[in-house]
């Protein structure tokens, strides 16, 4: 397997880095290796944000931003108007974007809707494992894991299926 790479795109504060986060510990656990870490530009809430996760059958030696994503995650539709969540991607690439409509600035693109009005991240995050071919279970357990002192199992677990199932 060849490394598989996600740029996720959010405004800080709406947990794509803990996407990242979740996504990676979740393969890692089933025996992947993986890297996931954010790029900040200013570092106030609200902010754009960027964060990446890479995932590998085999040691991963890259330690740079991910410029040629296999997958784009956009938490944020707005940031579609701001930046350009396409660039570089794969020519076999998907972008899932957290809207119920594709705006004409992603026109032509392959993009696959996935509207989420509360827990985007963790819809979004259901979303890309069902994209990548990955299990729910191991996700949702990996998600519990990261934020089961924020929000409830059940509500965790049921965000995440939500999202899987619209790939599914």
């Amino acid at each position: 397997m060849n490394t598989t790479e996600i740029r996720w795109h959010a405004r800080a504060g709406q947990g794509a880095k803990t996407a990242a986060h979740t996504l990676a510990l979740a393969l890692l656990s089933g025996g992947k290796s993986v890297q996931a870490f954010p790029e900040y530009g200013p570092e106030r809430r609200g902010a754009p944000l960027r964060a990446f996760t890479r995932v590998s059958d085999r040691p991963i030696r890259r330690h740079d931003g991910v410029t040629d994503p296999d997958l784009v995650v956009v938490l944020e539709p707005s940031l579609v108007h701001e930046v350009d969540v396409g660039e570089g991607l794969h020519p076999e690439g998907l972008i899932l974007l957290n809207a119920d409509a594709v705006p004409p600035e992603l026109a032509g693109l392959p993009v696959r809707c996935v509207f989420a009005a509360r827990n985007a991240n963790l819809v979004l995050l259901g979303a890309a494992a069902a994209a990548l071919g990955e299990p729910l279970d191991e996700i949702q357990a990996a998600a519990v894991r990261v934020l089961g002192k924020k929000l409830g199992a059940e509500e965790i677990r049921s965000a995440v299926a939500e999202g899987h199932a619209c790939l599914a």
